[in-house]
């Protein structure tokens, strides 16, 4: 998909590059795909929508049972590798307008550590695999975790129904 992300030659104007060893201090253990309609960085929008299309984290089957209790959120955190992204920029101009900020002062999926994270609305979830909206990456992009809204320690409360007294 596409080519490498790390060519010294398509910087933008007051973009910074660093020569970097290959990445191997860290082993994470990928737990399913994303399947998304973005198969081009070009078409992949720059921040997910909580209205926007209907996107699936697809787990691998050992995980499906991690799942049990998830559906009572609204709201989860997807964490995911951005394995299309270069990792060797300090300093980017986002827009091509030549104005440059420092790669931690971004959201860019250009970092040292690809590591994306959105939080996105649980739909539903069926046979292994969670329909939400919100995400912005790549079809095929690696999932590493899912967690309940950071601001949502609890589930939902169950529903009332009729004169229930209140403990």
């Amino acid at each position: 998909m596409g080519e490498s992300m790390n060519d010294p030659g398509d910087l933008r104007p007051n973009e910074e590059a660093v020569a970097l060893e290959p990445a191997s201090d860290a082993t994470l253990r990928f737990i399913g795909t994303i399947h998304t309609p973005w198969r081009d960085r070009k078409d992949c929008p720059r921040q997910g929508r909580l209205d926007g299309p209907e996107c699936q984290l697809v787990l691998d089957p050992v995980w499906h049972n991690a799942l049990a209790g998830l559906e009572d959120y609204d709201t989860i955190e997807v964490l995911y590798w951005l394995d299309q992204s270069r990792r060797d920029l300090i300093r980017q101009s986002p827009r091509s307008d030549g104005q440059t900020f420092g790669t931690f002062a971004l959201r860019s999926p250009v970092r040292p550590n690809p590591i994306g994270t959105s939080m996105v609305k649980l739909v539903r979830i069926e046979k292994g695999a969670l329909i939400v909206r919100g995400l912005d990456c790549l079809d095929g992009t690696p999932l590493l975790d899912i967690k309940p809204d950071r601001c949502a320690f609890s589930p939902k409360a169950p529903q009332k129904t009729g004169n229930q007294p209140i403990s």
